[in-house]
């Protein structure tokens, strides 16, 4: 991955993305009472498809596809990734955001706890995961 590609993604990110990171409580089905559950996730939202196709190239996670709107609307595609996706992601742009560092502050902090004696390299768990698909 290029620098200048990683500058660019995260300057894109400070303008067309969103961060969230909340706990709420949340009944799954079936079960009797409502447990706390994290939303940890990153998004980029467009109306201009090429650009996301290359993000979720080069990034090599998220998904990405079409976003509901109104009728009238110009058409509108979504990329995002969610958890540990998400904190990686949050590694890369990190030294390049301004806008929404502190929400991907809170998303590195919550991790890098979690990860301090089992810290995986970027590249292998993208060469893991592409397996696994």
């Amino acid at each position: 991955m290029k620098e200048s590609d990683i500058a660019y993604i995260a300057g894109l990110f400070d303008g067309e993305g969103s961060v969230s990171y909340k706990q709420y409580m949340r009944k799954r089905k079936g079960a009797k009472k409502a447990y706390p559950t994290w939303q940890i996730r990153l998004e980029i939202a467009m109306t201009d498809e090429s650009v996301l196709l290359w993000v979720t190239e080069v990034l090599g996670v998220g998904t990405m596809g079409p976003r509901k709107v109104r009728p009238g609307r110009k058409k509108q595609w979504r990329w995002r990734c969610s958890h540990r996706d998400a904190y990686f992601v949050c590694l890369l742009i990190w030294p390049f955001a301004h806008t929404k560092l502190p929400k991907i502050q809170q998303i590195i902090d919550h991790y890098s706890d979690k990860t301090k004696d089992n810290v995986v390299d970027l590249e292998y768990y993208k060469l893991t995961k592409k397996r696994m698909i």
